[in-house]
């Protein structure tokens, strides 16, 4: 629906910076340019748009810290700062101990270690019979 009614505005309409600001984030998103929308919490067009932001770069955060914590082993806490674009070492800290109490800080080197998965995923762990019916409901729900 929201691209359907992106359709319906004229280009003045979606030059505002009040739309033109949600849709340059959706497509960020959609290309998954983190940083970018990491970067756009500090150019938001209205205050009222903080409550929103502050969602979204939450929601990033996990997002980025899911792929972080499966892709390295080890990673300094000043990369990890850097990374997640937070202000500075303690709200990294803070984000942790809120969000990812399986993350093992080590301060004498300043790094943070990553648990390893756990073992992978069995056939029997997916609910096949419920996501078939989902998909068939939404498929008679569609004709």
């Amino acid at each position: 629906e929201f691209h359907a009614e992106l359709e319906l505005l004229s280009s003045e309409e979606a030059s505002t910076p009040h739309i033109s600001f949600p849709i340059r984030l959706e497509r960020q998103l959609m290309v998954g340019s983190y940083d970018e929308v990491l970067d756009a919490s500090s150019h938001v067009p209205d205050p009222s748009y903080s409550f929103f932001m502050d969602n979204l770069l939450q929601t990033v955060r996990d997002s980025i810290a899911d792929c972080v914590e499966v892709s390295y082993k080890t990673m300094s806490i000043e990369d990890a700062v850097n990374m997640m674009k937070f202000d500075s070492r303690e709200d990294l800290l803070e984000y942790i101990q809120e969000c990812r109490d399986d993350w093992i800080v080590d301060e004498a080197s300043s790094e943070l270690c990553f648990q390893p998965p756990e073992v992978g995923a069995k056939a029997s762990d997916i609910p096949s019979k419920q996501l078939m019916a989902q998909t068939l409901s939404y498929a008679t729900e569609l004709e």
